[in-house]
């Protein structure tokens, strides 16, 4: 690796724990907590680790421990375990986490996959697999929307994964290009990597105190393949992704980010959208998907690629037939800006607007932290096991807000933001 890899290594290490996590002294760090399909640390990032427990301790952290995995090793597990085992999982690393939110540590997931590690194997085995993933990770993911602690995600190139993004160049060729544009949208070739982003945060939080003081009752959405209505609930709130933990300090859920969300009211959402980038669901990439919504929930799904795998996920739990999220992000993103398809939420997400099938995060309604499950639900709040973003953002989609009194206001024209801030 070269001298100047090595450094912007080291910044891109500094950025996720300082603009994304935010490590407080004294804190212990666990990095490689499960969520969603990712077991822990694909162990082909190691450097990586190293550079960030090298700039946690910087920070003050007092103790920094990993969870290790190997994605390999999964895939062996569905070509040649017994499939009558599927459902286990290894509960230690689902308590580990559980733990780790409880007792304030900070948390950082890198996520980092194969999207079609598992797309040659039994659908509903891989269904069946997810399912038990997120009914036993089902205590964490519910501290984690309760802000219990500061949890960041990040990510890094893939073996696999590089390949899938450029299929054109070698290995070596694919995984350079694909970290030199990582270090471009997280704004590590800045000159000052942390001011970039102080300053990035300062733009969102304009724009999402634009939108709380408008107090929208509903965003109509529309666009090629798109007519789609949104009621949000009363007490919605719009946020970026810089939160504040129970602890009292700010901190960015993921690295890269450049939207504001807030959670549409899961009963009333009306008409058909179009998805305009493909997502990955159990192992398998859906492509052309188009989803139509009654009374808030999806009557109809179709995909040119993977529909199967849409069909299961809709039928693995109700929640996810609603929304949970619903995010603006202009077209002129630098990640939307790159022309690449990543093949996961965490980035392509934050190349267009998006909304979220299943659960609501409980920060974006007034006092939801604190509710009871009956009590969020009753007030719009979506419920589910997960929360899968689907992107719905073009340079041609225009997404209107809709007052108490029926009128509406432009927020974007031509995917790009229609007021100042």
């Amino acid at each position: 690796m070269s001298a100047d890899f090595e450094y912007k290594l080291g910044k891109y290490a500094e950025v996720i724990v300082k603009s994304g996590l935010n490590l407080q002294p004294g804190q212990r760090l666990v990095i490689g907590v499960p969520l969603y399909e990712s077991m822990g640390v694909p162990i082909e990032l190691a450097p990586l680790v190293r550079r960030i427990t090298s700039e946690a301790y910087k920070a003050g952290a007092r103790y920094v421990d990993v969870i290790w995995n190997d994605d390999q090793l999964t895939l062996t597990r569905f070509q040649e375990g017994d499939s009558a085992a599927v459902g286990e999982f290894p509960t230690w690393k689902a308590e580990a986490a559980r733990k780790a939110a409880e007792d304030g540590d900070a948390i950082l997931i890198l996520y980092a996959k194969d999207p079609e590690l598992l797309s040659g194997q039994d659908t509903d085995l891989v269904a069946a697999w997810r399912r038990s993933n997120q009914g036993v990770l089902k205590p964490f993911v519910e501290l984690r929307y309760k802000l219990a602690t500061n949890i960041t995600i990040a990510t890094a190139p893939l073996p696999g994964w590089t390949e899938k993004i450029f299929p054109e160049l070698s290995s070596e060729e694919g995984t350079a290009r694909f970290w030199e544009t990582l270090f471009d949208i997280c704004r590590v070739n800045e000159k000052d990597p942390i001011k970039a982003w102080e300053d990035h945060f300062e733009d969102l939080d304009r724009r999402r105190h634009y939108l709380n003081q408008k107090g929208y009752a509903g965003l109509n959405l529309s666009g090629p393949g798109t007519d789609l209505k949104l009621g949000l609930p009363k007490g919605h709130i719009w946020q970026s992704a810089q939160f504040t933990c129970q602890a009292g300090f700010s901190f960015s859920a993921n690295i890269p980010t450049e939207e504001v969300f807030t959670l549409p009211h899961k009963d009333q959402t009306e008409g058909v959208v179009a998805i305009t980038k493909p997502i990955c669901i159990a192992g398998g990439i859906v492509e052309g998907a188009v989803l139509t919504f009654s009374r808030g929930k999806v009557i109809k799904a179709s995909a040119e690629k993977g529909e199967e795998n849409l069909h299961k996920l809709l039928e693995a739990d109700p929640g996810h037939r609603q929304l949970g999220e619903i995010a603006l992000v202009p077209h002129s993103s630098p990640i939307s800006q790159s022309g690449l398809i990543f093949y996961t939420i965490l980035i392509d997400e934050n190349a267009s607007s998006h909304m979220a099938l299943g659960s609501a995060i409980r920060a974006s309604l007034e006092e939801g932290v604190s509710m009871s499950d009956e009590d969020f639900s009753a007030a719009g709040g979506n419920l589910s096991v997960g929360h899968l973003d689907v992107m719905i953002g073009s340079g041609e989609i225009d997404v209107d807000g809709v007052l108490a009194d029926g009128t509406s206001e432009p927020l974007m024209r031509g995917g790009e933001w229609a007021y100042d801030a």
